[in-house]
């Protein structure tokens, strides 16, 4: 485990360490000197680097490779970065340093979204779960997926964590409102986000694959939808079919937030909004809890809603474990 992170980085200190390098740029400054623009990153965040006068060597070294740092953090226009002196690959890292893993028990989760998975009594539709989760390959990846890049569920096992939580909150809701078909609901909870797995990419960053640029998660999940049915051998009539696509691409709510279709149906309706209500609440919590490591009862507006956030210290809180004392040392670079 290395001691210094991205999040201990203040203006003035000297930085050794291990950081992946998410993206580099060579460029050339108005006296046509060359430079290298970089962004690094570890579990803790990112922060932007500069290297005057590359050697061939720094400037050979490809984006997304693991790299040791020698340098000193100073400030730019009121932004901090890097000023890096010396930059060279290592083949010696641990991946937990570079992507954080989420709170939650994979195990736990994993047998969760069994359970959700049982709770749906279609016919069609739980063959279609047990075809979609029961591939081993996919599943793999599945589990360990984020479900974001960043702002929610931005880690190791988020997708899972997000999928379970969404769906579970579907099932509440949809006790009360009897005119839902929980069935189609469940399963589109379920499904809604099974595009992620091709849209992202987590070696050592989480960053989007070249086919989730082009199309997003939405349009790769209906993808992976129908090869899913193609094998049911019409186990499932057109109509449920055509209503399951709905739920599915209409998730998002609107067309510019990357829908291709509003919810038409109250099954996508609640979808959407159960979908919404926790990447919500999972991206107020993480802002909340950056703010809480650094003592400040409001956090800063760099966060999924663009405004400073109200999240003062609760009560609990004051009982420090010895988890969250060796994590507060780590990001001080103790």
């Amino acid at each position: 485990m290395k001691a210094m992170y991205v999040s201990s980085l203040k203006e003035g200190t000297s930085v050794d360490s291990i950081f992946a390098l998410r993206t580099k740029e060579l460029r050339a400054t108005r006296a046509r000197e060359a430079y290298l623009s970089m962004e690094i990153a570890d579990r803790t965040g990112r922060m932007a680097a500069v290297m005057f006068r590359p050697n061939r060597a720094a400037e050979a070294v490809p984006s997304g490779s693991i790299v040791r740092i020698r340098g000193t953090v100073t400030t730019y226009r009121g932004v901090l970065r890097v000023s890096v002196d010396s930059m060279a690959p290592v083949s010696d890292f641990a991946a937990s340093d570079m992507l954080p893993s989420g709170p939650r028990d994979t195990q736990e989760l994993v047998s969760e979204l069994r359970t959700l998975v049982r709770s749906v009594k279609s016919p069609g539709l739980s063959s279609l779960l047990r075809v979609v989760f029961g591939d081993k390959r996919f599943f793999a990846a599945f589990k360990e997926c984020p479900a974001a890049q960043s702002y929610h569920h931005a880690y190791i096992g988020g997708l899972l964590e997000h999928t379970v939580s969404v769906a579970t909150m579907c099932v509440c809701l949809a006790g009360l409102y009897p005119e839902v078909d929980k069935d189609l609901l469940v399963a589109g909870a379920l499904l809604h986000d099974i595009g992620k797995v091709d849209e992202l990419s987590f070696g050592t960053s989480i960053e989007y694959t070249d086919t989730g640029r082009l199309l997003g998660h939405v349009i790769l999940g209906e993808r992976r939808l129908r090869t899913a049915l193609a094998s049911l051998d019409d186990a499932i009539s057109l109509d449920l079919e055509l209503q399951l696509s709905h739920v599915m691409i209409s998730h998002h709510g609107e067309l510019e937030w990357g829908a291709p279709k509003r919810p038409s149906t109250l099954e996508a309706l609640i979808l959407h909004h159960a979908d919404n209500m926790d990447a919500k609440a999972a991206g107020f919590v993480a802002a909340a809890k950056a703010a809480a490591l650094v003592e400040e009862p409001w956090t800063d507006a760099m966060n999924l809603f663009r405004r400073p956030l109200y999240a003062p210290r609760a009560l609990e809180d004051d009982r420090v474990t010895y988890d969250a004392e060796e994590e507060f040392a780590l990001r001080k670079g103790a």
